[in-house]
């Protein structure tokens, strides 16, 4: 074992049960139920911290603080027909750390005053329970500022761990609140910002990031408009080609929302299979289909949980209720724009 290349000793697994597996810094069983996971060994003490979820076909663990290297864990898997037990152990150490910080959006050098989230991608999983320990948003003073995010208990990951997403205080950034009148604004209009990302954060194998992360931000003034669509510059592709639709916001929006809540209809209301990217300081949308665009109409199809960068979503500002979009809303209503393709 010790001649395999580092990605296979990353992954490196004892299991008793074929289905049960560490991959990445989660743990993996094959069919849908429930994983709980305990020291080995250590009998009567609490279960390891972490969420159990279904994804796809599999059940799939992820640890709030990550697996210890060379320790053994016993995991059960609880499923409709019973219960099953495997012994996996922990990943082993890389030979140096190679998670880095691969960007942060918005990614446009100026926001608003009343910008309300930042999301920040890594190169690989990360250890979760950390972020409000890592990152620091200094002011031109060098100064940190007080409190600038809104602190949950459970802190917003992706289902990879890859991404994380930091909440602007919202009782700050809507005006007439209480800790707006006491504090003001986290950003303050004119002024700028750096944000830094600790190398201490620890990935999912416990490893330090490789870098340090800086990124500057320039604060404009506050955007309290909600987003209209009916604005949107939309170029259509030619027909028997695969060229991108091309949809320009006039803004920036809110790009993990813009990923998945816009799609491509054709005038029978079939979804157009693609892929879609959002580019250009995210004040773009770009639609690539699978198969060749056939003359016609199409539509565009934008739920109207699409928010811009300050929390406005379509027709309704943020100002009016600034709570409601910290958990997601279950109502999916859609605003369609119809356009040629000729």
């Amino acid at each position: 074992m010790r001649n395999w290349p580092i990605a296979l000793l990353v992954s490196a697994v004892v299991c008793l049960a074929e289905d049960v597996r560490v991959d990445g810094g989660v743990i993996r069983a094959a069919g849908k139920g429930e994983i709980a996971v305990y020291v080995a060994g250590a009998e009567g003490a609490p279960a390891v911290l972490g969420v159990s979820r279904v994804e796809g076909g599999e059940t799939v663990f992820a640890p709030r603080f990550p697996l210890q290297p060379g320790v053994r864990y016993r995991v059960v898997v609880r499923r409709a027909g019973g219960e099953k037990s495997a012994l996996v152990e922990g990943p082993r150490r890389a030979a140096k750390p190679a998670t880095r910080v691969e960007g942060v959006y918005p990614s446009g050098e100026v926001v608003p005053e009343n910008l309300l989230k930042l999301y920040v991608h890594f190169s690989g999983p990360m250890s979760q329970g950390e972020a409000y320990q890592r990152v620091t948003l200094i002011d031109e003073g060098g100064q940190p500022v007080e409190l600038p995010f809104l602190e949950l208990g459970e802190e917003l990951w992706d289902r990879e761990g890859k991404r994380v997403t930091l909440l602007f205080d919202p009782g700050r950034v809507k005006r007439d609140l209480k800790p707006h009148r006491e504090a003001g604004t986290p950003l303050v209009e004119g002024r700028s910002y750096t944000l830094v990302v600790g190398r201490e954060w620890r990935d999912a194998e416990s490893l330090p990031l490789a870098a340090e992360y800086r990124r500057k931000l320039r604060v404009g003034p506050p955007d309290r408009e909600a987003p209209d669509p009916g604005r949107w510059r939309i170029h259509p592709p030619q027909p028997g080609t695969r060229d991108p639709l091309v949809v320009e916001f006039g803004e920036a929006m809110d790009r993990a929302l813009a990923e998945r809540v816009i799609e491509v209809a054709t005038a029978r209301g079939e979804r157009v299979e693609g892929e879609a990217t959002v580019e250009e300081f995210e004040t773009q949308w770009r639609f690539r289909p699978e198969a060749a665009w056939e003359a016609g109409e199409y539509w565009l199809r934008i739920e109207k949980i699409l928010e811009d960068l300050a929390g406005n979503s379509i027709g309704k500002p943020f100002e009016v209720d600034v709570f409601e979009r910290v958990q997601e809303r279950i109502s999916r209503e859609v605003e369609a724009i119809g356009f040629r393709v000729r």
